[in-house]
């Protein structure tokens, strides 16, 4: 059995370790791999393991020793899934990981976004505080969070996780969900209602046909002059030229991300430099503890498919 990991260094840049899964063949182990290599990287494996190189019904159809594929992430767009099960390829993912780590980062973006704390520790150490003539110094407003309402778009197990922690922050909760059954403290609304209604609004749905650009120039138009909207789900869920316009002409109040469109992005990409947008660069799941919890699950997978009762499988 060969198994080739095709972009180790994300999961493990080496304070884990891929040694369990030596048990169950040949390890070829490339912590980057270009998609010019992917072919002869993955050609003589059975088990591929891959985060974010791209799998294509053309590139499957070269790999007829390829049996299963097992993505290190919840998502699974990078795999033609019809071409896939069409080729009797099993694809393995690892659901909830993270969830606790990037729900800590949505609440983290946003108590910066409200708070400044960064801004102030920068003012700081040149020298405002010091010189202030009162006993404080601030040239920006902070926002209280209590009693204001957060709009969340999509309620799995991020979602939900935000929600609760919103809900005991004393925020008020607004979900946009297919789910009919929903904890009394969640009130549920169409998208555009939504939208108009929240002073926050927090994206964790999945990227689709659908969902692509679901935030665009309509739909902030419908959303409360000075709200703040966050992103940690897909990138392209946002037309990233319209928020940075809103974010110009003050419609947006801020923006808070973890993800972009093409990662890493361009240095032109205008929600690096747009006033009040705050960016950090995916890495709301790469705790040490959500990266372990993505280890096990990958191993885990792995032993599961060797052993003839695959688990995890995305349909």
């Amino acid at each position: 059995m060969n198994i080739a990991i095709l972009d180790a260094h994300p999961l493990n840049p080496g304070d884990l370790s891929w040694e369990p899964l030596e048990q169950f063949g040949t390890l070829s182990i490339y912590p980057r791999t270009a998609p010019a290599d992917t072919y002869t990287r993955a050609k003589d494996a059975d088990i591929v393991i891959t985060n974010k190189v791209c799998f294509d019904a053309t590139l499957l159809a070269r790999l007829p020793k390829l049996r299963c594929i097992v993505v290190t992430a919840t998502g699974y767009n990078i795999i033609d899934l019809q071409a896939a099960t069409e080729r009797g390829i099993v694809v393995c993912n690892a659901p909830a990981y993270s969830t606790s780590s990037v729900a800590q980062h949505v609440i983290a973006l946003l108590l910066h976004i409200a708070n400044r704390v960064s801004d102030y520790a920068h003012l700081n150490r040149h020298g405002h505080w010091s010189a202030s003539p009162d006993f404080c110094y601030y040239n920006t407003l902070t926002l209280e969070l209590s009693g204001k309402t957060i709009g969340i778009v999509g309620l799995g197990n991020i979602g939900s996780t935000v929600a609760a922690i919103a809900h005991a922050m004393g925020l008020r909760v607004v979900a946009h969900t297919s789910k009919t059954t929903l904890p009394d403290y969640i009130t549920s609304a169409d998208l555009p209602t939504l939208l108009a209604t929240s002073d926050i609004v927090t994206l964790h749905c999945p990227l689709t046909d659908a969902t692509r650009h679901l935030i665009n120039r309509d739909t902030l138009a419908l959303m409360r002059r000075g709200a703040i909207l966050i992103n940690t789900a897909r990138g392209p869920l946002i037309d990233e030229a319209a928020v940075a316009d809103a974010l110009h002409s003050g419609h947006l109040a801020a923006f808070g991300a973890d993800v972009l469109s093409t990662e890493p992005p361009a240095a032109d990409n205008p929600l690096l430099t747009a006033p009040n947008s705050y960016t950090t660069p995916h890495i709301a799941w790469a705790t040490l503890e959500a990266r372990q919890r993505l280890m096990d699950i990958t191993i885990d997978n792995v032993r599961a498919f060797v052993s003839g009762s695959p688990v995890n499988v995305v349909k």
